[in-house]
């Protein structure tokens, strides 16, 4: 146990967070999150989903032994109010039910229900739904009575988190609790630690540091709840915090494919695509979606019904890296609403080789040498040695786009740098890539594109082509030169769940002069079933 921890959990601490609490909250929370029904009746019938994990109890199971962290930090951060409450019947009751067992179980200081972010993440949720969950003055007077040291402990660690979008979480909670409290002084201090924050945060061109739609998507949930705190308290709104709202939003829509859901790149999954539409329209920001993030270190080509997504930037900075992936030039494709080319996803859940699995550069869309990440991967969440030197160079002309990245990542092991370039037309129906690695001879190498489960493959022309066929009918043929191509198994997480699914595996070795493979995938006129399945038709089984 630390000393910290020691302190926050003695009685005289917990002494020390008493104040007198008002009757009730100042403001009543103008626009609730829509929950989900469903999750709500399953909540009901005892199924405690989070963080990939499930526990079936009569009650929540606060103290949870077999679970993780991640699962106790959703659990006790109330985020489900909202299913609960949007579920027909007796859910009201249960809102109220599990909130008052909460206070009789957890209402003294523990690591995981009393971390700064989930805390915030609590009482955020209760002042949106205090009315649903204050059902009786007695129980409201308890209810306040825990909300005042809550927010009197948030007060005092709200800065001292872990760096990143946790920190951000913190600040927009203490904000939020005092604007519920009206506590005017303490609020403007609060303001000025969420503004530096998110100066710290949000980036010029709107992209969160952690540079991922996960990332994106929560930060600029935060601000929104901050400044719907801010206007229901009848306070001005500082314009910091709008011009960030003003710039994050457009960069949330620059991670979503054709089917309105999230690009997977470090830490991120799908989400629900009626999520993400609730959220830009409560972030009312009218900027473009941009085609490109030089900050963030994401580029965006799009023509046709065509779309590629890159990874052209280094990774997030140490200490903000615990979601990182080692993905450095990895992209995906869609065609209209349908995926093609993905990244693997990320593990949610309690197996901790597998959420290293999917940190991995081979989980990626990208080129791999002698089966070496190109940036450490620590278990526990994070990076080592990583690429130092990441460029990336963008052309358009007259609809066409090219991009050009390079990244070091494989140069201190292996003396070797990877380039890729990709040129989509201005029709969107042709994707050419050529990816170059130079220096030090003697590595293999194998270049990967991941499939989307729902294609199937088969490679022609005696394995120099492969047929890719969406569930529309969309075919696609990609021709290499420069490496041996073969079908191999992978798996896909994007969806919350683990999918067998097929990747296009291009193996070569690295000659004096380097290596260097071409590949071009084109559009097809028209693709018919049976020449797709007369070979492995990669459908994920």
């Amino acid at each position: 146990m630390t000393l910290a921890a020691a302190y926050y959990g003695s009685a005289l601490y917990h002494l020390s967070l008493w104040a007198r609490p008002p009757a009730g909250l100042a403001i009543t929370w103008p626009r609730p999150w829509p929950g989900d029904a469903g999750r709500g009746t399953a909540l009901e019938a005892g199924e405690f989903r989070f963080a990939g994990e499930v526990v079936m109890s009569q009650s929540p199971p606060w103290d949870a032994a077999k679970v993780g962290q991640p699962y106790l930090a959703a659990l006790h951060g109330f985020g489900w109010l909202g299913d609960l409450v949007a579920a027909p019947d007796a859910a009201l009751d249960h809102a109220a039910g599990w909130t008052k067992a909460w206070l009789d179980q957890c209402d003294a200081w523990t690591p995981v229900a009393w971390r700064a972010d989930v805390l915030a993440d609590r009482l955020t949720a209760w002042t949106a739904h205090f009315g649903a969950i204050a059902r009786d003055d007695d129980f409201q007077a308890h209810l306040m009575r825990s909300y005042v040291r809550q927010a009197r402990h948030l007060d005092r660690v709200a800065g001292k988190g872990r760096p990143g979008s946790r920190r951000l979480a913190a600040l927009r909670g203490l904000v939020v609790a005092c604007v519920a409290l009206d506590r005017p002084v303490r609020l403007r201090r609060a303001l000025d630690r969420l503004l530096r924050e998110v100066d710290a945060q949000i980036l010029p061109d709107g992209g969160h540091v952690e540079r991922g739609g996960r990332a994106q998507f929560n930060a600029l949930r935060y601000l929104i709840e901050s400044r719907d705190a801010l206007r229901a308290g009848g306070i001005e709104v500082p314009d910091a915090l709008q011009a960030a709202i003003d710039r994050a939003a457009p960069m949330l829509r620059f991670f979503r494919h054709g089917d309105g859901k999230l690009a997977l790149f470090n830490g991120t999954n799908e989400d629900e695509a009626s999520r993400i539409d609730q959220l830009l329209n409560r972030a009312d920001a009218r900027g473009r979606t941009p085609v490109a993030a030089p900050d963030l270190g994401f580029q965006r080509l799009q023509a046709g019904r065509t779309l590629v997504i890159v990874d052209a930037g280094a990774p997030a900075p140490p200490a903000i890296d615990g979601d990182a992936h080692a993905g450095t030039l990895s992209f995906e494709m869609s065609h209209g609403k349908e995926r093609l080319i993905v990244n693997c996803g990320a593990y949610r859940g309690p197996n901790a080789e597998w959420r290293t699995t999917a940190r991995a550069t081979a989980a990626h869309s990208t080129l791999v040498v002698a089966d070496h990440n190109s940036a450490q991967i620590w278990p526990e969440g994070g990076l080592g040695r990583r690429p130092n030197e990441v460029t990336c160079e963008r052309a358009d002309d007259q609809g066409s786009q090219w991009v050009e990245a390079s990244h070091d990542g494989y140069y201190a092991a292996f003396g070797l740098t990877h380039r890729r370039r990709l040129f989509l037309s201005a029709e969107g129906n042709d994707l050419r890539g050529e990816d170059r690695l130079t220096g030090r001879a003697g590595q293999s190498f194998c270049l990967r594109f991941h499939l989307h489960p729902s294609v199937q493959v088969s490679l022609i022309q005696e394995g120099t082509a492969a047929l890719l066929r969406l569930p529309s009918g969309v075919g696609w043929r990609l021709r290499v030169q420069g490496a041996v191509m073969s079908i191999a198994d992978s798996v896909y997480l994007g969806g919350g769940c683990l999918r067998k699914s097929r990747q296009l595996a291009l193996d070569g070795h690295v000659g004096a002069s380097g290596a260097l493979v071409k590949w071009a995938l084109k559009r097809e006129q028209r693709v018919e079933p049976k020449r797709i399945n007369e070979g492995d038709d990669g459908d994920g089984g």
